[in-house]
């Protein structure tokens, strides 16, 4: 069955290596992921364009006034503890790795305000480990088709990398991202229009 899921997902929704955050640079790819702890995307990708430009380096940010970066980031929501985690991360990054953000895991998430899921978006994209990213939808959608049964996101991480090929890390987390905002929401979800209805261990709702 997961062979099948994987093919239907590629065919639905061919992975191109994009990621839903905009970045130009590692670091910002890190700052920007900090700020998508329940933010959307596209609040983020609007927000960083200012803030990059107002703190183009890590050493920067590591100077600003905490107060300045709160006004900017403030549309993300708790910009209180992130504003602080982004500096204390830039202030981390130039004393501890010289302004490069490291790839391991231990190292990404000793950093204030960074999960596994964070550390592994930044392994995936900047530096093509295979990872997987257990968000809201990656953890709503891999239940509701049955691949893992732990609500725990450390578990469910373990266990889909348990049951899906390494190859298919990085491109699943996208595609039941993109599958779970579009078709396999939250509430009301459109099981009519799913892709992957024959496939699902969910009751399905044609409402």
């Amino acid at each position: 069955m997961v062979k099948e899921i994987l093919q239907i997902l590629e065919e639905s929704y061919p992975f191109d290596g994009k990621c839903f955050l905009d970045y130009s640079t590692p670091w910002q790819l890190l700052f920007a992921t900090i700020l998508s702890a329940q933010c959307t995307d596209e609040c983020v990708n609007q927000v960083t364009p200012h803030l990059f430009a107002k703190y183009p380096s890590v050493e920067d940010f590591a100077d600003a006034d905490i107060e300045e970066i709160e006004k900017i980031i403030h549309p993300t929501g708790f910009f209180r503890n992130k504003a602080r985690h982004l500096q204390n991360t830039a202030r981390a990054l130039v004393e501890n790795h010289g302004g490069e953000v490291p790839f391991e895991i231990e190292a990404l998430t000793a950093f204030p305000g960074v999960g596994r899921k964070t550390a592994n978006v930044v392994r995936g994209h900047i530096f093509k480990i295979p990872s997987i990213v257990v968000d809201t939808h990656v953890k709503r959608v891999s239940a509701r088709l049955g691949l893992v049964k732990s609500k725990d996101p450390v578990k469910i991480e373990h266990e889909l990398m348990e049951i899906l090929p390494k190859s298919a890390w990085i491109a699943y987390n996208q595609q039941i991202i993109t599958h779970g905002r579009q078709i396999c929401t939250a509430r009301a979800p459109k099981c009519k229009e799913c892709i992957l209805k024959n496939h699902c261990a969910s009751p399905v709702n044609y409402n």
